[in-house]
């Protein structure tokens, strides 16, 4: 929560778009505040000194924090006490509960306007019992200034000299909508990840760098700040008052014995691109926003998920529909590889959400990830993709795909101009090329052919079929 002030660049591990420990993460705290906010926690009143370290501008108080619909609610207000023109509230669990290492994460949406801090961050136990700050550590979870999209994730420290240090990475997204932020730490490294996706890491390998203090105890904290020597000191006070929602907080460690399989969660708003999509709010559980309106050949790409070894992955859809279902179908790197089809059940309401699923095959890597309507009619609200235990030797797609969807076949540019280019193992002679437009049309028929004159075509989205021997392989691209 400190304002970084000096870069100190620390020797790193690999770093995947999605790693995650092989540890087998046990569930030993949560607030969901679905009664209150518990007695794990400790309210920090007042201005602190020097505004808390950071020139902040508001005074904590108890009464900011409430709770609302089973969630905690922190709110910044533009009022007079205390001598500040502003109140907040800051909690932790200092004296409480305190973890070394871990699996430590919050589901959090948080306001975003000019001289708002809104952070969910540790501090090391000893902070209180001669070791003072920054030699404690700190570990900063998630932070947020201002009205950008950056979201930080950090740790400060004092190195070998007892100097300040800190290492620091960032990513973008949606600030305002539900995120689930997460730090993975042990003995060796600290990950951040949003909603299941890594960005960022740090080696604490046997204290390198001075970074000893990352193998104690720390104690979590949430806290609204207004203005500080990070954000500055201009407030927005129309933007107030202002809400810092947090759904729960939980803390894993490592139960030993057989991790589970790997599993991320990507909410559906949380595209990188899309096509014909609006989002809305859900009455799903947790909340948030689902993505809706959807029509045929709409579409939604989420950048750089992990697929961390060769293997059969079990793909969740939670999907709600109101008159008859629909037809989706998921594919990589903007169809290159498609990887299966599934009807979207009626289920008798835009907000009456039920789980479908399939199983299918996937090469390791990192990919984007894309969801295509085939035919509309239906919400979704997240996709969760589960690695099965082992890898296996031949793909596992859905009964309903009957279709050769081989690897040695690709399209390229994409988006493309005037020619696509077509790249296989087989012998393109001996078949034909169609393509069809996001109706269905069939625009263009071809033999079979290296390059295909897309010239002619509007502007829009397109899928390249391979046709030989009654069998076919799909790809899509967009003019």
């Amino acid at each position: 929560m400190v304002q970084n002030l000096r870069l100190l660049l620390l020797p790193l591990l690999a770093v995947t778009a999605n790693g995650a420990f092989a540890q087998n993460w046990q569930l030993v705290w949560q607030d969901e505040f679905t009664n209150g906010i518990s007695s794990d926690w400790v309210f920090e009143t007042g201005t602190g000194s020097d505004g808390w370290g950071n020139q902040e501008l508001q005074y904590y108080r108890r009464e900011n924090a409430t709770v609302e619909n089973g969630q905690l609610v922190i709110t910044a207000r533009r009022e007079n006490f205390g001598g500040s023109a502003y109140t907040s509230a800051r909690m932790k669990t200092q004296g409480r509960k305190s973890w070394r290492y871990g699996k430590i994460e919050a589901r959090i949406a948080m306001p975003n306007f000019q001289g708002s801090w809104p952070a969910f961050w540790m501090l090391g136990d000893n902070i209180s019992t001669g070791a003072g700050w920054p030699a404690c550590g700190e570990i900063d979870i998630m932070e947020h200034v201002n009205t950008g999209s950056d979201i930080h994730g950090t740790v400060h420290w004092s190195d070998n000299n007892n100097q300040y240090a800190y290492y620091g990475g960032s990513t973008n997204t949606n600030v305002t909508g539900y995120h689930v932020y997460t730090i993975e730490w042990n003995a060796n490294t600290i990950r951040w990840f949003i909603d299941g996706n890594q960005y960022h890491v740090v080696d604490i390998t046997n204290g390198v760098n001075g970074t000893h203090e990352f193998h104690n105890n720390f104690f979590i904290l949430l806290n609204l700040a207004v203005g500080g020597r990070w954000p500055q000191w201009n407030i927005n006070d129309a933007a107030l008052p202002a809400k810092y929602y947090v759904d729960y907080v939980k803390v894993y460690q490592d139960g030993g014995g057989n991790p589970p399989a790997p599993s991320t969660t990507i909410q559906a708003e949380n595209y990188g691109a899309m096509l014909g999509v609006q989002t809305e709010a859900t009455t799903d559980a947790g909340g948030g926003l689902n993505v809706g309106y959807i029509d045929a050949s709409d579409w939604m790409a989420y950048y750089n998920v992990n697929f961390p070894t060769s293997g059969n992955y079990t793909i969740e859809y939670r999907v709600a529909s109101q008159n008859g279902g629909g037809r989706l179908s998921a594919d990589l790197n903007a169809g290159s590889t498609v990887l299966g089809a599934l009807d979207v059940p009626n289920t008798g309401g835009w907000q009456n959400w039920t789980t479908v699923s399939h199983t299918v095959y996937v090469n390791a890597g990192t990919y984007n990830f894309g969801v295509f309507a085939q035919t509309g009619g239906w919400n979704l609200n997240w996709i969760r993709i589960t690695r099965q235990g082992a890898a296996a030797a031949a793909p596992v797609e859905s009964a309903k795909v009957a279709t050769d969807q081989s690897a040695a076949f690709d399209i390229y540019p994409n988006p493309v101009a005037n020619e696509l280019n077509v790249v296989s193992s087989e012998d393109l002679s001996t078949g034909s090329l169609q393509i069809l437009d996001k109706s269905g049309k069939k625009v263009l028929t071809t033999k079979g052919s290296k390059k295909v004159d897309v010239s002619s075509l509007q502007p829009g989205f397109y899928t390249l079929t391979f046709i030989r021997n009654g069998k076919t392989v799909s790809r899509n691209f967009v003019k």
